[in-house]
């Protein structure tokens, strides 16, 4: 009786089975490991996306979405319904979602110390430096005069050295990634803000990591200070482990990785499992695993394919499913319901304003010592106030090991929030840089004095692009010895959310030097072949990149011209040809830049269809060999094709033909073209034509009267072996195609000539004049703080 009575010793809950038998043998999915764990991943993965669709129209990174997605998950909001929270969230099933989250953070750190390049770092100006520096330490002195006053409030019983550091932590921290991508998408990233922005933030990197690793030694739950010391000598020993034994292992792997072979599974398969080990030495060692996979990530090389391979082969499954996750466990663990009353509020507030006044003020103060105009040094505090994944890191380590209390983890998640959030909406109200270039007047290519010269911004997605684009600027260059060609050749890159795009924001910064500077290493494989030809030709070739999402892309091609004083654009056709002959698309969204390009330009527009100009290799000049064909219409994209057709004729491996049509008496080709307003322009540009046939035997004229649509492509036709039609936009003709095309940025003829039952052999380059009386870069509706995004070529004007 007396065991009966005796009070039952509590049960733990049986550990959860992997998988259930199913529905059907009366069992809850919800209840075994492996089903809740889908349904968590899905319902965290699908809410974060739908808030980062949300708060796109706000201009948020998607690190906002996703820390608030974890909160509201979290006991703050969904997770206060205690049915949901215990069926969804339940505790036991807690240690499986941190396991899988904590491993999409290993790889994601691993992924983080990939893109920072500590030659970069080193390579860090003096101004850049000390600003860095002033981010640090005004705000981790403010750290620590603020755990004073939390410890004596809302954090007591502590240990004071390790909350101090913590704290000091949190509030220096600048999120490298999410500032980056702040800065590509207000399109900062090539001015000196973004700079020195970028610079100072890499340096704050390395160096939150190293404080981090100091507050993680400080925290152990053995007092004495000698652990703390061991601790930190066996993290060095690893880092010192890592630059010698793992990085020329790491090298060696790289070397046998050639670029244009695919890198060996065994190698990837290696580094992997490396970044798994070194967590594991950096975990037993007590200064947490991901020290170990971001010392891994830095250690890797960064020229050749090797890294981009293994970004490639990871980033989406780890930033899209895995990561996602850490934020949903970092944000069951946020309850901003224990900030409640005056006191809580009233730190929240204190904290915040600690947070910004610390590196807005250390920035500011440095920065204008340095000469650096006061809005910008503004924005660069502002920018440097940005937090992000590492802050989130930062926190929850010092919740785990018992630094952090419910209510000051809430406070300094908000704070991190707030002031992320803030960024954005401040620098662009902030911040705003010269839009638009000094007004020049030589805007297309027909124009009056010829030996002026001609600067043509060429624009290419692919290296499938440029050997057709090298071959038409060759054709281009002419003979005038004052008439000099000056190409701009832009690598136009989509930004997205993936790690690799960091890489490619570095890249984009690389390419503002000149080719010849033999110092810039890593330099994007892209551009190489136009240093090549820049090398053998007179022609002025300068690398530019254009990083930006693809609907606002055109934004930086346009302000690019206008700076660059550009007479031509061209830009690649959305389309290309494959070996049966037929057209593939690259996607919609290339040709809806096309058609913004053509709305918007300063300057005249040409699409270039690509049929192979000269093969799939760059030809040499005494090697060119190409017959140009120019259908003439009249109107003023007809006269531009013939402005660019006879410059091309100037080439002695050119031979030009100009298709003039000549409409039947009483036939009426376009009835909305005034077509005798235009016949004296026409007429003006033919009569120096016929001029330049005189002199040259390679031009050829012929008339072709037309009486029918059949009567033109007949003509087209015949020219159907030429090498390249060079054809107005707008010409005042009828359709030609036996369908509606859906292409009108081709236009009539254009739209005809690119079709594969006419030719799978002649390229086209499609021309649209700037029309002087549209100012077309009113037409942008710019954001006040939005510049060009474009890496320009130093000393080019």
């Amino acid at each position: 009786m007396a065991a009966n009575n005796a009070t039952a010793a509590p049960v733990c809950p049986a550990p959860m089975r992997a998988t259930s038998n199913g529905a059907f043998q009366n069992e809850d999915p919800l209840d075994f490991a492996l089903p809740l764990l889908i349904v968590q991943i899905i319902l965290v993965v699908s809410f974060t996306r739908i808030l980062a669709f949300m708060l796109r129209p706000l201009r948020q990174p998607r690190v906002i979405a996703e820390i608030i997605g974890g909160i509201l998950l979290g006991p703050s909001a969904l997770g206060r319904n205690e049915e949901f929270l215990n069926k969804i969230f339940a505790k036991r099933s807690m240690t499986v979602l941190d396991t899988l989250a904590n491993i999409g953070l290993l790889y994601f750190l691993f992924l983080v110390g990939l893109e920072l390049d500590i030659r970069a770092i080193r390579r860090t100006g003096k101004k850049a430096l000390v600003i860095a520096t002033a981010g640090i330490i005004l705000p981790f002195a403010i750290g620590i005069g603020t755990s004073i006053v939390l410890r004596a409030t809302i954090n007591k019983g502590v240990n004071e050295i390790a909350f101090l550091v913590f704290m000091g932590v949190a509030l220096s921290i600048t999120a490298f990634p999410v500032l980056a991508r702040i800065l590509a998408e207000l399109k900062l990233l090539t001015t000196d803000v973004g700079r020195i922005a970028m610079s100072a933030a890499a340096v704050n990197d390395v160096v939150a990591w190293i404080l981090l690793a100091l507050a993680i030694a400080l925290t152990g739950s053995n007092n004495s200070p000698l652990i703390s010391v061991w601790v930190l000598l066996c993290g060095a020993a690893f880092v010192l482990f890592a630059i010698f034994v793992l990085k020329p292992i790491l090298a060696l792997m790289a070397r046998r990785s050639p670029e244009g072979e695919p890198v060996k599974e065994l190698y990837i398969c290696i580094t992997l499992s490396l970044v798994l080990a070194a967590g594991f030495v950096t975990d037993t060692i007590g200064i947490h695993a991901l020290f170990g996979a971001f010392v891994v990530g830095i250690t890797v090389p960064k020229e050749g394919p090797f890294a981009g391979v293994l970004i490639e082969k990871i980033e989406d499954l780890v930033s899209g499913l895995f990561l996602p996750l850490y934020f949903a466990s970092s944000g069951l663990k946020t309850n901003v319901a224990t900030i409640r009353g005056a006191q809580s509020w009233g730190l929240l507030v204190l904290v915040i304003f600690n947070a910004c006044f610390g590196k807005i003020v250390g920035t500011v103060g440095l920065s204008m010592l340095f000469k650096v105009p006061f809005m910008e040094a503004l924005t660069l505090g502002f920018l440097m106030n940005t937090k992000g994944l590492v802050e989130l890191i930062v926190l929850n380590i010092g919740k785990d090991r018992k630094v952090l209390n419910d209510q000051s983890f809430a406070i300094l998640v908000l704070m991190a929030l707030f002031t992320t959030f803030i960024t954005t909406p401040i620098v662009m109200a902030v911040y705003k840089p010269a839009r638009k270039g000094k007004p020049y007047k030589h805007r297309r290519i027909q124009r009056k004095d010829l030996d002026t010269e001609l600067r043509i911004l060429a624009c290419f997605h692919s290296t499938r692009n440029i050997p057709t684009l090298i071959n038409l600027i060759e054709s281009s260059r002419g003979t005038r010895k004052r008439g000099h060609l000056c190409v701009y050749a832009m690598h136009l890159m989509e930004l997205s959310e993936r790690s690799s795009a960091i890489s490619m924001i570095h890249k984009a910064r690389k390419n503002g030097l000149p080719f010849w500077n033999k110092k810039c290493e890593d330099r994007d494989q892209m551009v190489i072949a136009f240093e090549a030809y820049q090398q053998l030709r007179s022609v002025t070739v300068r690398p530019m990149t254009a990083i930006s999402a693809l609907n606002s892309i055109h934004e930086d091609i346009c302000a690019s011209a206008d700076r660059k004083r550009a007479a031509l654009i061209i830009l690649p056709f959305h389309k290309h040809q494959r070996l049966d002959g037929s057209m593939e698309t690259l996607g919609h969204s290339f040709q809806l830049v096309n058609q913004r390009v053509l709305r918007h330009a300063p300057c005249s527009v040409g699409i270039l269809v690509d049929r192979g100009l000269g093969g799939t290799t760059q030809v040499v000049a005494s090697e060119v060999s190409y017959s140009v064909v120019v259908p003439f219409f009249g109107g003023q994209d007809d006269r531009e094709a013939l402005a660019y057709g006879m410059r091309m004729a100037e080439h002695p491996g050119i031979k030009l033909t100009v298709l003039q049509f000549i409409p039947k008496p009483g036939m009426s080709t376009d009835p909305k073209t005034d077509a005798a307003a235009e016949s004296d322009k026409d007429s003006e540009i033919l009569c120096e034509f016929i001029n330049l046939r005189k002199s040259n035997e390679s031009v050829k004229h012929e008339e072709k009267t037309m009486g029918s649509k059949e009567d033109i492509i007949a003509a087209l036709r015949s020219m159907s072996n030429a090498s390249l039609f060079l054809v107005g936009r707008m010409s005042p003709t009828m359709p030609l195609a036996e369908r509606s095309t859906d292409c009108p940025e081709l236009g009539p003829v254009g739209s005809y000539l690119a079709s594969s039952e006419f030719s799978t052999t002649s390229s086209i380059l499609v021309v649209q004049q700037y029309h002087p009386s549209i100012d077309a870069m009113e037409k942008l509706h710019y954001d006040s703080n939005e510049v060009s995004n474009a890496a320009e070529a130093a000393g080019a004007v």
